[in-house]
């Protein structure tokens, strides 16, 4: 890390400690049990002394920190390893820091430089305004204020992991994002900010002011229908332009105000499940896009539970289940395609590669299984030829 920086607010941090009450008696020590303590700073998972002494730290650091009643445990203690109005005294050495993963890939990090107000944050379909400031390298490509519908940051050519990152920030947050390519602009680059492909990006960015979007549980059927065919169609434009997460973030939004509704009369029934139909297929294709194949295989399901006789997610999960090298279920959905549809010619080559995959998969495991037992056979004559010289040699020497 840069030679001065510092953990930021929400950063995790890795920390050996020793702590001790005025009397030099020891309570608690991490070197004791051989491994760091972790935890995320600022975010009040410990005492109030350690979230404001270790952001004051710098990597490799070690420091006495005397920590008061009012930063420890207060006036009632923690009985019975604190009495009440307890001084703590800890010793803590700050072994490294990083920020916070907003996803589970580790593809979007953020280190808080300014906290929020309050615990409101915006939700999908938010209108944000924000000032940004995009860096590649040493380059700064992007700063301005700019206003944006949470889930549609592409329409303002600002990258997912911007977009992603709204919903974990509070009014008046200012926090760096670091992005991997995906959540930034991707193996396309963005030639209009000079940025090529697979580029690693950092982002400052300060929420000004957020308007919410209605919950799904304010809106009516009536409204989530309506609202539904609209993002139906915001998802198919992503969709043909390549932008397959955010396609998936309108598609899911459909998923997730309909999936629980019954509707009153027919009519309404009929619209919840076409919508839910297509969003199903449609997320199968878009996670088919990203190479997500157990997502696809998911939402295949899904359309299934509807519609157990729909060609294009039977289609859809075994493309999905030949990448996975699981052929026979494959060949089993593509054998179903065709007793829905004979006519289907590329389920018919598909399945062609199905059983080839097979045939080469089953010679490849006779193979294996042959010189394993070649080695096992080796083996054990090693063994045999072994133990009839013992036996020889005791003989010759008198033993029976």
């Amino acid at each position: 890390r840069n030679k001065g920086e510092r953990p930021m607010i929400g950063d995790r941090v890795y920390v050996h400690y020793t702590g001790k009450l005025l009397n030099g008696k020891k309570f608690d020590s991490s070197y004791d049990r051989k491994e760091p303590f972790v935890f995320n700073v600022g975010k009040g998972q410990v005492i109030r002394a350690w979230d404001i002494g270790v952001c004051s730290m710098q990597k490799g650091e070690v420091c006495l920190l005397l920590c008061k009643p009012d930063y420890a445990y207060g006036s009632a203690g923690s009985p019975p390893k604190f009495p009440p109005n307890s001084t703590l005294l800890f010793e803590v050495e700050l072994l490294s820091f990083r920020g916070e993963e907003l996803t589970e890939d580790g593809g979007i990090l953020r280190r808080i430089k300014v906290k929020g107000e309050g615990y409101n944050n915006p939700n999908e379909g938010a209108t944000v305004h924000v000032h940004l400031e995009g860096r590649c390298g040493d380059r700064l490509f992007q700063s301005r204020d700019i206003t944006f519908v949470v889930g549609e940051s592409e329409d303002k050519g600002i990258p997912l992991g911007v977009d992603r990152a709204m919903e974990k920030m509070q009014k008046g947050e200012c926090c760096l994002l670091y992005l991997k390519p995906r959540y930034g602009f991707g193996k396309e680059g963005k030639a209009e900010y000079g940025i090529g492909p697979n580029a690693e990006l950092l982002y400052e960015v300060t929420l000004k002011d957020f308007d919410k979007a209605k919950e799904f549980w304010e809106m009516d059927l009536t409204e989530k229908l309506e609202k539904g065919v609209q993002v139906k169609q915001k998802g198919t434009q992503y969709f043909k332009a390549g932008r397959y997460y955010h396609a998936v973030i309108q598609y899911q939004r459909i998923v997730t105000w309909l999936e629980m509704e019954c509707g009153l009369g027919k009519e309404q029934q009929q619209a919840i499940h076409a919508l839910l139909l297509v969003a199903y297929l449609n997320l199968a294709l878009c996670y088919l896009r990203l190479q997500e194949y157990a997502q696809t295989v998911e939402n295949c399901n899904k359309v299934m539970e509807l519609d157990s006789k729909n060609e294009k997610a039977l289609y859809r999960r075994g493309e999905a289940r030949l990448l996975r090298n699981e052929f026979s279920l494959a060949l089993v959905d593509f054998r179903q395609v065709l007793q829905v549809n004979p006519s289907n010619r590329a389920a018919r080559s598909q399945i062609v590669i199905c059983q080839r995959k097979i045939r080469e998969h089953h010679e490849q495991d006779k193979r294996i299984y042959a010189n394993m037992f070649q080695r096992f056979a080796e083996h054990d004559a090693k063994v045999h030829l072994s133990n009839c010289v013992l036996h020889y040699h005791k003989c010759l020497l008198g033993f029976h």
